[in-house]
């Protein structure tokens, strides 16, 4: 199982718009976890196989995701999965502003980007085209996120 991870301080965009992304929330964002889940297809052109990877993945991010949010809960933490196919919170109520996780990553990492049909894809510096980026944002900060991902991770591949 492929799968990358590196949390950070949340961007100015996100700190700024935290309201319009996660309505309900009272707290501020103060760390955003990045997951990068490797692909065996190039994630290039939108076929069949590549969608059917892509649905995996998601489903594989929203499992973990879970497990990461529910154990930052049980620490007092808010934490909140977004969906990587529409940017909207999938725990929580969703508020006017969708979350770009290609932008997230592109500004916490400044991995470059490649324009395929209109969209923009990461290009990962080991997996290139063939990588599946999700995002996590937490009112934990960046250590306690670093060290419940680690923990949930441990479990969740053994």
């Amino acid at each position: 199982m492929g799968i990358e991870y590196s949390v950070h301080i949340p961007s100015q965009f996100i700190s700024s718009n935290v309201c319009q992304l996660l309505p309900d929330w009272l707290v501020p964002v103060l760390s955003v976890l990045i997951v990068f889940q490797h692909c065996p297809v190039l994630l290039v052109e939108k076929t069949v196989e590549t969608e059917f990877h892509k649905q995996q993945l998601r489903s594989q991010f929203v499992q973990i995701g879970r497990l990461i949010v529910l154990s930052l809960q049980h620490l007092g933490y808010r934490a909140e999965i977004f969906d990587p196919r529409t940017g909207y919170p999938i725990l929580s109520q969703p508020g006017p502003v969708r979350l770009d996780d290609v932008a997230v990553v592109q500004t916490s990492l400044g991995y470059p980007l490649t324009e395929t049909g209109g969209c923009w894809i990461i290009q990962h510096p080991h997996w290139g085209n063939a990588v599946f980026p999700s995002v996590l944002l937490s009112s934990a900060s960046p250590e306690v996120t670093q060290s419940v991902v680690e923990k949930v991770l441990a479990a969740y591949t053994c």
